[in-house]
C-alpha cells in the first residue's frame, strides 16, 4: 500500500514505497515462540488444586508478555514505511500516534548508506540522508535494497 494519492504534490509520484526490513521480526518472533512455550509449561505444572484459575492467570501473563514481547513490535514495523517520490522522502510510523517527516530532495546535500555483514547477507542496510535544513541527517535502518535506494535519490539530487 503506497502513499495516498491526495497526499502527493502536483506532478509528484511514488517511485519506492517499502517497510524496514523484516529482520526486526526475528526477536519478537522468537519472544512468540517462547511465549507459546510458557504457556505450554506453566499450564501444564499448575496443581490440580488451583486449576482453572491459576491457568487462567498463566494465559493472561502470557499474553501480556506476548503483547509487549511481540504484537507491539510487529505492529510498529508495520506502520514504519519509507516512501520515496520524485520530489521528498517521507517516513511515517506509529501506532497509535502517527509521525511523519518529510525531506525535499531539493534540500538534499548528502546521501550515504552502510551495510554490516549481516546487512549485506539479508539485503538491507542503513541510509543517512543530510538536508540542508537539518543539522543531523536523517537515519533510516534496516532500509531493504539500501543500494538501490541511494542509487535512485542520487539520481534524483543530480537530475540524471
Amino acid at each position: 500500500m503506497g502513499l495516498s494519492a491526495k497526499l502527493l504534490g502536483t506532478q509528484e509520484h511514488v517511485l519506492m514505497h517499502m517497510r524496514t526490513h523484516g529482520k526486526a521480526l526475528f526477536w519478537p518472533a522468537i519472544g512468540l515462540i517462547f511465549c507459546g512455550a510458557l504457556l505450554g509449561a506453566g499450564a501444564a505444572l499448575i496443581p490440580h488444586d488451583y486449576r482453572p484459575v491459576g491457568q487462567f492467570a498463566v494465559a493472561i501473563v502470557v499474553g501480556v508478555l506476548a503483547t509487549w514481547w511481540s504484537i507491539i513490535p510487529y505492529l510498529r514495523w508495520r506502520t514504519t514505511t519509507i516512501t520515496l517520490t520524485n520530489f521528498r522522502l517521507i517516513t511515517r510510523t506509529g501506532i497509535l500516534n502517527k509521525t511523519g517527516a518529510n525531506v525535499p530532495l531539493a534540500r538534499v546535500n548528502d546521501v550515504r548508506f552502510e551495510r554490516s555483514l549481516s546487512d549485506r547477507m539479508l539485503g538491507c542496510g542503513t541510509l543517512r540522508v543530510q538536508s540542508a535544513a537539518d543539522v543531523r541527517p536523517v537515519v533510516l535502518n534496516d532500509v531493504p535494497d539500501v543500494e538501490d535506494v541511494h542509487l535512485t535519490i542520487s539520481e534524483l539530487i543530480h537530475g540524471t
